[in-house]
């Protein structure tokens, strides 16, 4: 009887936890011509802008008992030598824990390098060289502002959620192949219930535009960005790339495809976010960096391929040799996995690099009795992460791609359940249990 006169009587004071969310964007549109990544086969740095690239952030807070912050970014990947110093940062700042930032990328292929991710795949001048490294520290900066200005706008808000659909994403391995289709839309309003702000994702690759465009553009997520803003004056839109590392659009090359996918997109979103259902906020966050082994090698293995004609190779070798001479041989690489509960039924879980569809289909499987949307591209890029089975296939996402990494080779076959123990480890800490 006691029991159940506390739990009445704490009832009207959890319902009036007041939730407050913040919203902030930032340019980080290059200022001057620079070498683009993605592509290996570009010769020559960008020409002008089509489409300018923004990081974005959006914060939550849960009635004054924490906060998370997301933030997204117009750009092929964030390394981690990138997001930890933003993240001291902010938690000397603002006493930020790690567990409640979350950093994603769109991975367009019309953005700048970001150094040091895909180093490999370049062949870069002095001069060049010091662009994207200036471009690089600016960014540091940049980031630690739009966090600070999110928290700055706190206020009053309710939070919704849904899901769409669109089909423009195909599996680029094998036609017919496993995709993720999904369109999770987070939506944020005002106390005046005006829309502010707009989280969405999507499982493909952002690659509508091919190797041999060379104006900055943020691709498809950046035009469905700019459409979801175009249909809702005032609201700002985050794209978040879900796991998307073996997903294409499907056509793709042109100008014209991108605008088209960005609008088929942005105006799904719209509609989801006018019909998504409220979410009762209860934040609760966890976050750990495992380590994912790769498979063996050897300094005379890449004393041969130092001498390949294949330059990209030779260079890889090149790398690998220096870190046998200082006798730090590559046999590991670290990878954040995050889990961020927003409310009973409804989590986040965010993988770093570029993970394949599989592990988005496995996760949702695992832990069909809530809400789950699984982003890719998350805290750090530093490879592809392949699932078991397109490991033992081999192709570009499980061992070529690696050349242009940087990284020694491939995986060892433990690399799906390693990622998955930490998966059930932060899931746990956050209260979601598999079924």
């Amino acid at each position: 009887m006691v029991s159940m006169l506390l739990a009445m009587a704490l009832a009207p004071v959890m319902e009036a936890r007041e939730v407050r969310a913040g919203v902030a964007r930032l340019e980080i549109t290059p200022a001057e011509s620079i070498w683009m990544s993605g592509y290996a086969a570009r010769t020559k740095p960008s020409e002008g802008v089509a489409h300018k690239l923004y990081a974005k952030a959006l914060a939550i807070e849960d009635g004054g008992r924490g906060k998370v912050v997301i933030v997204t970014t117009d750009l092929i990947g964030l390394p981690r030598s990138v997001t930890e110093p933003v993240a001291a940062s902010l938690a000397k700042q603002y006493g930020l824990e790690r567990s409640r930032l979350l950093f994603n990328s769109s991975h367009t292929h019309a953005g700048p390098v970001v150094t040091p991710n895909l180093m490999t795949m370049y062949f870069l001048t002095d001069d060049q060289r010091l662009v994207v490294n200036a471009y690089r520290d600016q960014l540091v900066e940049k980031l630690t502002s739009v966090v600070g200005a999110a928290l700055g706008d706190l206020a009053p808000a309710k939070i919704s959620v849904g899901h769409g659909m669109v089909g423009f994403s195909h599996n680029r391995r094998t036609k017919g192949g496993p995709v993720d289709q999904d369109v999770p839309v987070i939506a944020v309003r005002g106390s005046d219930g005006k829309l502010k702000a707009v989280l969405f994702g999507y499982a493909c690759h952002n690659t509508t535009l091919g190797g041999d465009y060379y104006q900055v553009s943020g691709d498809y997520a950046g035009y469905a960005q700019t459409e979801v803003e175009r249909l809702q004056p005032g609201v700002t839109a985050m794209f978040i790339l879900l796991c998307g590392g073996d997903q294409n659009p499907n056509p793709r090359g042109t100008v014209a495809h991108a605008e088209e996918y960005g609008k088929a997109l942005g105006t799904e979103v719209n509609r989801v976010a006018g019909a998504a259902k409220a979410l009762a906020l209860d934040l609760r966050t966890a976050f750990q960096v495992t380590e994912l082994a790769f498979a063996s090698h050897s300094r005379e293995q890449f004393e041969l391929e130092s001498k390949d004609e294949n330059k990209f190779k030779a260079s890889r070798a090149r790398e690998m040799l220096r870190a046998y001479d200082e006798r730090r041989p590559v046999r590991r690489t670290p990878y954040p996995v995050q889990a961020i509960r927003l409310g009973k039924g409804v989590t986040l879980l965010a993988l770093g690099g570029e993970v394949v569809v599989d592990y988005a289909l496995r996760a949702k499987k695992e832990y069909a009795g809530t809400d789950l949307i699984v982003a890719g591209y998350s805290n750090d890029v530093m490879c592809y992460i392949p699932s078991l089975r397109v490991l033992r296939e081999g192709g570009y996402e499980g061992e070529t791609s690696m050349i242009y990494y940087g990284q020694p080779g491939k995986f060892t076959e433990e690399v799906e359940e390693t990622v998955f123990r930490s998966v059930r480890q932060v899931m746990g800490q956050v209260g979601v249990k598999a079924k």
